[in-house]
């Protein structure tokens, strides 16, 4: 298996997601139905500490580890807005700065 060393062709990126443990699956099939994701792995039973106006809560959820390209995020921020019942969802974009040739270029294929 080769490995690459240097940026990725393709501006991949691993979104992280936090969603209800009961919208996870349908937040995931949204994104993957528009190809807007190559793979979503659900976690679930993350507990998460935040501040929320003004003070700390706490809940527990699932995240979502998105496989997408960088250009595609707009996309992905906009069918959360539809599919989220969150007043403000979580999203974060993290560069994949190398990975097997293999399994960049299925990411490739799988996208739109």
């Amino acid at each position: 298996m080769k490995r690459h060393s240097k940026h990725v062709k393709g501006s991949f990126v691993i979104v992280l997601i936090t969603a209800p443990m009961d919208e996870a699956e349908g937040v995931a099939k949204a994104l993957l139905e528009r190809k807007l994701a190559s793979c979503v792995n659900i976690l679930r039973g993350v507990e998460s500490i935040y501040w929320w106006r003004g003070k700390v809560e706490s809940s527990g959820e699932a995240m979502l580890v998105v496989k997408t390209r960088l250009d595609l995020i707009e996309e992905v921020e906009r069918v959360l807005g539809e599919v989220h019942s969150y007043e403000v969802p979580e999203l974060i974009a993290l560069p994949i700065i190398g990975g097997s040739e293999e399994y960049i270029a299925w990411l490739e294929s799988t996208l739109k």
